[in-house]
């Protein structure tokens, strides 16, 4: 709301200055230095703090926030956004967007809950989506793109469950997980079995992300719960630019 402290750290340098001029020109720009500068853009705080939202304008805009977000909600989805009240509480308004013709009602996503609503621009892109030839895509573990572990369940791991924490990613090839990269990028989780050909593509696409400089440095101590200096992917991450180390492999940005 104000100057910042550089500019008004400025002005109290300047006002020291002026002390050591004389005469009534000095004493104006001292005056004039000191004050405060005052800035920004001020508005009325009693509408902040009076009643709250209407509850059902609420729950309409948190269900038109959803659907933009998502293009298609499912029940797991919501009880993963930890709305209060769950899917329930905004489901009346999801029937009223249906009604309107904003959204749609159906099962679009097989095995999840049989009440789906759905954009429709969000369904056609669904129905012409081919995932077979799309490139591995890196995404942070919590990213709302990222549906594992929410919306979806985590494949079988054989070291630990994978989980949505932050600073995790995940490489996502065909929609499937392949790739899953613990927070702090000390161990690496394969999510598929060891010869699919889709592993090979999603490692160069982690490689590939560290050194755009989206993550800073990777520091592999543990493949698949093993040591990852004779874990059966230390050549093929060597091959991609890893470094060995005494007991880790190393790629920076």
């Amino acid at each position: 709301m104000r100057a910042p402290r550089l500019t008004l750290a400025r002005a109290q340098r300047d006002s020291r200055r002026a002390t050591h001029r004389s005469g009534r020109f000095g004493a104006a720009r001292r005056r004039a230095g000191t004050a405060a500068q005052v800035q920004g853009r001020w508005s009325l705080s009693a509408p902040l703090l009076g009643a709250g939202t209407d509850p059902v304008a609420r729950r309409r805009a948190l269900s038109e926030l959803l659907l933009e977000r998502y293009g298609i909600i499912t029940r797991e989805q919501v009880l993963a956004e930890g709305i209060a009240g769950g899917f329930s509480a905004i489901y009346s308004e999801l029937a009223a967007l249906e009604t309107l013709g904003v959204a749609r009602r159906g099962y679009f996503l097989e095995g999840l809950g049989g009440a789906q609503f759905a954009l429709p621009g969000a369904v056609e892109r669904l129905r012409a989506r081919a995932v077979a030839d799309q490139a591995p895509l890196v995404l942070a573990a919590v990213d709302p793109a990222q549906p594992y572990g929410a919306a979806l369940p985590w494949p079988k791991a054989e070291a630990r469950r994978p989980t949505r924490t932050a600073g995790a990613y995940v490489v996502l090839a065909g929609g499937d997980p392949i790739v899953y990269l613990e927070r702090g990028g000390r161990a690496l989780q394969t999510l598929v079995e060891a010869g699919d050909a889709r592993l090979e593509a999603a490692l160069a696409a982690l490689v590939d992300y560290v050194r755009s400089g989206a993550i800073k440095r990777l520091a592999l101590e543990k493949v698949d719960g093993q040591p990852a200096m004779g874990s059966p992917l230390a050549p093929a991450l060597t091959a991609l630019g890893f470094q060995e180390g005494p007991r880790r492999l190393t790629l920076t940005a």
